[in-house]
């Protein structure tokens, strides 16, 4: 049996452990065998895009040789994800490190609809939710299609969220469209990104979803803001929580 590496970001860990708890029952609900190395750190992603990329180095390294023995590695963060899976090798390239996190590191949702491929989930959630299509997660790893681009519609998450039972699923008019985080974008050009969050949480109110979810709890965390200061009928929850709802 395939050994698979939970990999928590930091902001999960420290702020929405929910999140990690989710993922952990998720994965297990269907057999596998899932180990959580508790000693785990930052990947080093906020330290290269504030332009720091040597000092991730060590971070990076660490990374590799903790999640060396699994077969995968797996992460409810579509940013952290494409971190490692892009970035990592050239950062231990410059020191002749090769990366052997790089070619088995995945999203959890596209873990799930790509390589487990279940055809039913005991999830049961009687909402109505808006999909918010995270930046990294389209992009770079493709969980949706991208609307700029010439090719057939197609949503991983969508895909996922419609086994739930009792669900009731939509997308916002702008269905790709940044919600302003961006990470170091949101504290460099705060006004813009908050105005941005603003435009996307009132595409998200359009539906007439109760919730917004989606891959990145930082997405949903930016948006979570805009939400609790202008005190807005809708909530956010992070996708697995719903697929792992009746865990």
């Amino acid at each position: 049996m395939s050994k698979i590496g939970l990999f928590i970001p930091c902001y999960i860990n420290a702020i929405y452990p929910e999140v990690g708890v989710a993922s952990y029952k998720l994965l297990k609900s269907f057999g596998l065998e899932v180990d959580y190395p508790l000693d785990q750190t930052c990947c080093g992603q906020p330290m290269a895009n504030g332009g720091f990329e040597d000092e991730a180095f060590n971070l990076a390294k660490r990374f590799d040789a903790l999640f060396e023995q699994y077969d995968y590695i797996v992460g409810p963060s579509a940013s952290c994800v494409v971190f490692v899976k892009d970035n990592h090798p050239q950062i231990l390239e410059k020191q002749h490190h090769k990366c052997t996190s790089s070619g088995k590191i995945y999203d959890i949702c596209e873990f799930i609809h790509d390589v487990v491929k279940p055809t039913q989930l005991k999830a049961k959630f009687p909402h109505k939710v808006s999909i918010h299509n995270s930046c990294h997660g389209v992009r770079e790893l493709h969980l949706s299609s991208s609307s700029e681009l010439n090719v057939p519609y197609y949503s991983k998450l969508r895909d996922l969220l419609s086994m739930v039972e009792g669900i009731e699923i939509f997308e916002p008019k702008h269905v790709d469209e940044c919600c302003g985080f961006g990470g170091m974008f949101s504290i460099e050009e705060p006004e813009v990104s908050v105005s941005m969050g603003q435009d996307k949480v009132k595409d998200h109110l359009s539906t007439g979803a109760e919730y917004i979810t989606g891959a990145d709890s930082s997405c949903l965390m930016h948006m979570d803001g805009v939400i609790k200061r202008e005190k807005l009928p809708i909530k956010t929850i992070h996708v697995v929580e719903i697929l792992a709802s009746q865990l």
